[in-house]
């Protein structure tokens, strides 16, 4: 009967050549381990060796190579792998007016280990002049060259909003905008001339990158990170509103996906807990169009919470780890999808890694031929449940 219910559910699903925009059924999260001659180059450009041209020689270099790898694997919407960044959020935040990249106290604490200082603060009024990024989806798309889909990754506004709050940040933003509703304009609007700059740069595929919903999930992380006083129903509120404001009115060939986050740096972790305390707002009010959902392990919880996403929106299963190199065995993750489809069809489901495989350019551990068998059993597996 087992084979039975394989053929029924192939049936019932939709065929991968439909699909014209992200997620795709199998598909990544964005960011790629960073080969080991664009971290020679970076290094040597910090250490003022080389120049900032010949750096972003390098970086499009290697970035025209990924991307032919991208296309092999089979992947339907390709990155840049996010190889110009150092981070996976901060590099984008520097890009606006009245941004600072500055250093803290200390980083982010992970699961053994502290993540680098750098951090994102308002020095004046945030506004959108025009951003490095803009140039970077350009070359990745000329690069591409109409062969698939180009999608741009970029931290989610609430990220943002996170990182001005963050520690000793607080006091400047106060500073500046003695008025919150003042900030929260400005944030959505300097996102939103992004947004309509990099759509006239020819992007129809966005993806919001989003730590904070994560941790809301996890009291202990956010009582070490707001205190006893903060409320998590207002926080909640506050980012949807975030978001929601970022992406309002945007064109209608505009696909706009969200990729919820628990940290990842240098294979470590910074938050646990299911997704059950955010599920009604950020899964039934988001107006994403899918959401990339970590599951690659038990710290996220069951799948139950997937019952609150609303409409026709899809989910993206990242049941695959980019955290270590062992490959996961295919009729676990297979009955993982199934156990999933009790909450939301199969139809409107996809398969990814949690997580990218370098969300700073330090990266995970495990080596590249690693990582694209990762994308290959990604891959299979998705061939083998939808056909």
């Amino acid at each position: 009967s087992h084979s039975k219910n394989n053929k029924e559910i192939k049936l019932m699903s939709t065929p991968f050549s439909v699909r014209t925009s992200a997620p795709f059924r199998y598909d990544v999260v964005g960011s790629f381990l960073r080969p080991e001659r664009l971290k020679k180059a970076r290094l040597d450009f910090s250490q003022d060796r080389i120049t900032k041209q010949q750096l972003a020689a390098v970086e499009d270099d290697c970035i025209r190579d990924l991307v032919e790898k991208e296309i092999r694997a089979g992947l339907h919407s390709v990155t840049d792998g996010e190889f110009r960044r150092s981070y996976w959020h901060l590099d984008f935040m520097w890009g606006f007016d009245g941004i600072g990249h500055v250093e803290m106290e200390h980083g982010y604490f992970f699961h053994g280990e502290e993540t680098r200082a750098d951090s994102a603060r308002v020095f004046g009024k945030i506004r959108f002049s025009g951003h490095p990024f803009l140039k970077h989806y350009q070359f990745l798309q000329k690069t591409v060259d109409g062969r698939t889909l180009t999608r741009q990754t970029i931290p989610a506004p609430a990220q943002f909003f996170a990182e001005l709050v963050r520690a000793e940040n607080e006091r400047y933003l106060d500073d500046v905008y003695p008025d919150r509703e003042e900030l929260y304009r400005d944030l959505t609007d300097a996102y939103r001339g992004f947004i309509l700059a990099l759509y006239e740069s020819g992007c129809r595929n966005l993806q919001l990158d989003d730590c904070t919903w994560g941790m809301l999930c996890d009291k202990n992380f956010w009582n070490t990170m707001a205190g006893d006083g903060y409320s998590p129903e207002n926080l909640q509120q506050l980012y949807l509103r975030l978001n929601n404001g970022a992406i309002r009115d945007l064109p209608g060939d505009l696909t706009v996906n969200t990729h919820i986050c628990r940290g990842n740096y240098h294979s470590t972790w910074a938050t646990s807990g299911g997704y059950a305390p955010v599920a009604k707002t950020l899964f039934g009010g988001e107006n994403v169009r899918a959401y990339y959902l970590e599951f690659d392990d038990s710290r996220s919880g069951d799948f139950s919470p997937l019952a609150a996403v609303s409409g026709e929106k899809l989910v993206v299963l990242g049941l695959i780890t980019s955290k270590r190199p062992q490959l996961e065995d295919k009729e676990k993750i297979i009955a993982r999808i199934r156990e999933a489809s009790a909450y939301v069809p199969l139809d409107r489901l996809c398969l990814s890694p949690q997580c990218g495989f370098a969300s700073t350019e330090e990266g995970n551990v495990l080596t590249e031929r690693e990582q694209w068998e990762k994308i290959r059993l990604i891959r299979e597996i998705a061939e083998e449940v939808w056909g």
